[in-house]
C-alpha cells in the first residue's frame, strides 16, 4: 500500500509539474504583452502621434487658413506655431518628452539622452501624426497649389539650407537650456520653446517656411506631392539640432576639465544611449 501511495503521489506530483509549466508558459507571453516596459514605449509613442498631428494641424492649418481667407496674417502664422507647441509640450512633456521632431529625437540619441533603439518608434511616431495632420487638412480645405500650407525654397535651396540649420541650432540650444540643464527652470521649458520657435518663423517664414522638423515638411508634401526642396527640410534641421545640442554641451556645467570635456563631447557620436 505504500508503494502505491508513493507511485501515486509521484503521477500527481508529475501532473501538477506540468500543470505549472504549462501556466508560466502562458504567464510568460501575458507578461510580455502586459509588461510595463510595452506600456510605457506604446504610451509614449501615441503621445508622440497625437503631439505631432495637434502641432501640423494648428500651425499648417494657420498657413492655408491665412493662404485661403486671408484673416490670420503672417504674425498671427508665428505665433500660432509658437503657441500649439507651447501646449503640446506642456500637455506630453511628461509622458514622451515632447519631441514632435525627428531632428530632435535623433540629437538627444546622439547625446546620449535618449535612447536609440526608441528612435525608430519616435521618428515614425512623428511621421505619422504629421501626414495624418496633412490629410486632415487637405480633406477640410480646398488647398490648391497656391494655398500649398508646406514648406518650399523661396529663393535658392542653399539659401533655405542655410537659414534651416541656423534656426534649427538655435532651437536645439534652446531646447538643451531649459529642458536637460537641472541649473534650468524646468517649468519655463514649454514657454521658452514655444517662444523660440515664434521668433524663428518671424525670421526664417518668408525664405525657407521655417520648418525647424523634417516631420512637419515631410507630410504636407507626401499627401499634396509636393517635393521640390524636400532635401533641405531634412538635412537641414537635423545637422542645425546636432550643431545646437553639441553647442550647449560646451558650456553645460561640468567638474571635468575641458580638455576630458570636449572628449567625452566626441565620443557621444560613438556612443549608444542604454
Amino acid at each position: 500500500m505504500a508503494t502505491g501511495d508513493r507511485i501515486q503521489e509521484e503521477e500527481i506530483s508529475k501532473m501538477e509539474e506540468g500543470f505549472n509549466t504549462t501556466n508560466r508558459g502562458s504567464d510568460y507571453h501575458l507578461g510580455f504583452f502586459s509588461s510595463k516596459d510595452i506600456v510605457t514605449i506604446l504610451q509614449k509613442v501615441f503621445a508622440e502621434v497625437v503631439g505631432t498631428f495637434f502641432v501640423i494641424f494648428s500651425g499648417c492649418g494657420s498657413v492655408v487658413v491665412n493662404k485661403i481667407y486671408g484673416n490670420v496674417t503672417f504674425p498671427g502664422v508665428c505665433v500660432t506655431w509658437g503657441l500649439i507647441v507651447m501646449v503640446m509640450v506642456y500637455s506630453l512633456g511628461h509622458v514622451s518628452g515632447a519631441h514632435f521632431n525627428p531632428a530632435v529625437t535623433i540629437t538627444f540619441a546622439i547625446f546620449r539622452r535618449f535612447p536609440w533603439k526608441e528612435v525608430p518608434l519616435y521618428i515614425v511616431a512623428q511621421l505619422m501624426g504629421s501626414t495624418l495632420a496633412s490629410c486632415v487638412l487637405a480633406l477640410m480645405f480646398d488647398v490648391t497649389p497656391k494655398d500649398y500650407f508646406g514648406t518650399v525654397p523661396a529663393g535658392s535651396n542653399g539659401q533655405s539650407f542655410a537659414i534651416e540649420i541656423v534656426i534649427s541650432f538655435l532651437l536645439m540650444f534652446v531646447i538643451s537650456g531649459v529642458g536637460t540643464d537641472s541649473r534650468a527652470n524646468g517649468n519655463l521649458a514649454g514657454l521658452a520653446v514655444g517662444m523660440t520657435i515664434t521668433l524663428n518663423v518671424f525670421v526664417a517664414g518668408p525664405v525657407s517656411g521655417a520648418s525647424m522638423n523634417p516631420a512637419r515638411s515631410f507630410g504636407p508634401a507626401v499627401v499634396k506631392h509636393v517635393f521640390k526642396g524636400l532635401w533641405v527640410y531634412i538635412f537641414g534641421p537635423i545637422i542645425g539640432t546636432a550643431l545646437g545640442g553639441f553647442a550647449y554641451n560646451l558650456i553645460r556645467y561640468s567638474d571635468k576639465p575641458i580638455q576630458e570635456h570636449l572628449a567625452d563631447s566626441s565620443s557621444c557620436f560613438n556612443t549608444s544611449a542604454k
